[in-house]
C-alpha cells in the first residue's frame, strides 16, 4: 500500500516544463494541517534520533532546508540541504527544487510497484513549531517530489529556535534547535550516507525567485 495521498495533477508533468494553469494560483500548492495528518504518513519510529542526525550533518541554519531519504530500517540512505532564497512560498517551486536534489543524491524507485524508501524533510527557520502557510507549501512539495521519484511521503519536521516538531504528529523536543550546536555523533544510522549540501537547488530557488 502506498503512502499517501490522491494523484497529483503535478506528477504528471515534467519537472522541467513551466507551471501549468491549474498550478499557477499559490494558494491551491498548500497542503492544510488536517489534510497532511488524514494522508497516511508513516510516523518515524524514532524521529529524535533522525532530527539529530540529520542536525549534526548539515548543521542547519534559518532558511535552511534538508530532504533525506531513509530505508524500511529508517537507516539514512541520502540526505542534502540548501538554503530557501527570499521569494513567495510556493509549493510547485519547492517541489522542483526538492526534486533537482533527490535526482543527484539517489537513483527513483519508480519501477517499483510499492515504494520502500522514504522521503523527510527538515526546515529551519523562524517563528515557532506551529504551522504556517509556508510549511503548508513544503508540505506539497515534498508530496509531489516524492510521487515523482518513487518514494513514500515521510515526515515533514520544522526547526525553530524553540526547538524541533513532528508537523501532523504532535512530536517534538527542544534539543536540537536552531541555535543549537551541532552533535559530533550521527545517530541517524550505522551505514555510511550520501550527504550533499548546496549546488544546483539553490540555483532553482534563485532563479524562480528572480522571475
Amino acid at each position: 500500500m502506498t503512502f499517501g495521498f490522491p494523484p497529483s495533477s503535478a506528477a504528471s508533468m515534467s519537472p522541467a516544463a513551466g507551471p501549468s494553469a491549474a498550478s499557477t494560483n499559490p494558494l491551491a500548492r498548500v497542503l492544510e494541517p488536517e489534510e497532511w495528518a488524514a494522508a497516511g504518513i508513516p510516523l518515524l519510529r524514532n524521529p529524535r534520533e533522525v532530527v539529530t542526525g540529520l542536525h549534526a550533518r548539515h548543521r542547519p541554519r534559518l532558511s535552511t532546508a534538508v530532504v533525506a531519504v531513509l530505508d524500511p530500517d529508517e537507516r539514512l540512505r541520502a540526505s542534502a540541504s540548501f538554503t530557501r532564497h527570499p521569494a513567495p512560498a510556493d509549493g510547485w517551486m519547492f517541489r522542483n527544487a526538492l526534486l533537482a536534489q533527490l535526482r543527484r543524491i539517489i537513483p527513483h524507485d519508480l519501477r517499483r510497484r510499492t515504494p520502500v524508501r522514504t522521503a523527510v524533510l527538515l526546515y529551519c527557520r523562524e517563528g515557532d513549531g506551529h504551522w504556517t502557510e509556508e510549511d503548508g507549501a513544503w508540505m506539497w512539495g515534498l508530496r509531489d517530489a516524492c510521487t515523482l521519484h518513487g518514494l513514500r511521503c515521510g515526515a515533514y519536521i520544522t526547526l525553530t529556535r524553540d526547538g524541533w516538531q513532528v508537523l501532523g504528529e504532535g512530536r517534538g523536543g527542544r534539543h536540537p534547535n536552531a541555535r543549537s550546536a551541532p552533535s559530533a555523533l550521527d545517530l541517524t544510522g550505522a551505514l555510511p550516507a550520501l550527504t550533499r549540501t548546496g549546488g544546483v537547488t539553490s540555483e532553482v530557488l534563485r532563479r524562480a525567485a528572480a522571475r
